[in-house]
């Protein structure tokens, strides 16, 4: 079948040709509907079966065919736990970590998952979690999620990292990107919470004991959180790198525990991990000194979505420890790149491609 269209009255320009396919493909594609907009154009068209339905054969302007769908490509981190608020308190975990770009790892050491075909005119909205919030003498706050969401697309969630337990007190049990270390009891053992498959792993549990005086660490994207009640040095689980922005950084680090007297120190996994409190100077990075005789923890460092730092005293506010900021991260071929953004994500480019990275909500029209 062969159909001709003229446009003798040279209006085209102000009534564009739209042509309704009725469920049969144009150029291997069924949306969106093609339309010729170029006064004067002349369009010929053939239908060559199912698989490529409709084919121009003349068109005259190539520039005016259906615009065609393209891969988008995303990295999308929510928000880290915060470190619990007392005594030798767990890590925050590290907020979930998917990741679709080339075949790098995702959270929990999965597979790459696979990127987005997309039609132009769809609104991805992009929506970057917070990190969690810490309190005195209680659990760390949950981090926020984040995701993508478009027509047409399964909406990509990443779960906030889970919250350290406090003083005597297991991490509270929940669906988290990666899981809270537990908090340190002299006369009983308690556990940190899980982490999601496809997306982090496990905070660390602890060891009841007077002279292990430490919580346990969070978890990060790539490992478990170290397990507390112990004299020896530990550490948040380990984040993992994506060079999805054009070079490779590491990001979802889980938190270090808080730890006091022979409890050993503990710092936050690499990735933006924030390192636990301590009563000594000498195990600290410079941290502060909060006047009774401690040091305070570090807070998970924001769109990375690193997990805070746990307590080590019986004081803390709520600027330290807390859970760093997610981050959502896209990619499409520079070719297709629309320019149509809201929330101001940073825009670069790498070889061929566009990126834009999403440290707040906002939003992308492809």
């Amino acid at each position: 079948d062969v159909i001709e269209f003229v446009d003798f009255a040279r209006t085209f320009n102000a009534n564009a040709l739209t042509l309704d396919q009725n469920g049969n493909k144009f150029q291997g594609n069924t949306s969106p509907k093609p339309i010729y907009n170029t006064r004067g154009q002349s369009i010929r068209i053939v239908y060559s079966g199912s698989t490529q339905g409709w084919i121009p054969t003349s068109d005259d302007d190539v520039t005016e065919e259906t615009p065609q769908a393209y891969s988008l490509q995303y990295l999308v981190i929510a928000g880290g736990g915060a470190g619990g608020g007392g005594h030798r308190s767990g890590g925050g975990g590290a907020g979930g970590y998917r990741n679709s770009y080339a075949s790098e790892t995702s959270g929990r050491n999965s597979s790459t998952e696979t990127p987005w075909t997309i039609d132009p005119g769809v609104v991805v909205t992009v929506t970057v979690g917070a990190g969690g919030a810490v309190s005195n003498q209680a659990n760390g706050g949950t981090g926020g999620t984040s995701s993508i969401s478009a027509s047409g697309q399964t909406t990509i969630t990443s779960n906030g990292g889970g919250g350290g337990g406090e003083y005597q007190a297991d991490a509270d049990a929940g669906t988290y990107g990666s899981g809270g270390g537990a908090g340190q009891d002299s006369s009983a053992n308690h556990t940190g919470s899980d982490g999601t498959s496809g997306q982090g792993f496990d905070g660390g549990d602890t060891v009841g004991g007077g002279g292990q005086q430490q919580g346990g660490a969070g978890g990060g994207a790539s490992a478990n959180g170290a397990g507390g009640g112990t004299t020896s040095p530990t550490t948040g689980g380990a984040g993992l790198s994506s060079s999805i922005t054009g070079s490779a950084v590491v990001r979802a680090g889980g938190g270090g525990a808080g730890a006091y007297s022979s409890g050993g120190k503990s710092n936050g996994g690499s990735g933006g991990g924030g390192n636990g409190g301590s009563n000594n100077s000498a195990d600290t990075s410079g941290q502060i000194d909060d006047s009774g005789g401690y040091y305070y923890p570090t807070s998970g460092t924001d769109n990375t979505g690193g997990g805070g730092g746990g307590t080590a005293g019986s004081n803390n506010t709520t600027t330290y420890g807390r859970g760093g900021s997610g981050v959502v991260i896209l990619r499409v071929p520079t070719s297709d790149y629309s320019g149509t953004t809201t929330g101001s994500p940073t825009v670069t480019t790498s070889g061929s491609d566009t990126i834009m990275v999403f440290n707040s909500s906002g939003s992308y029209t492809t």
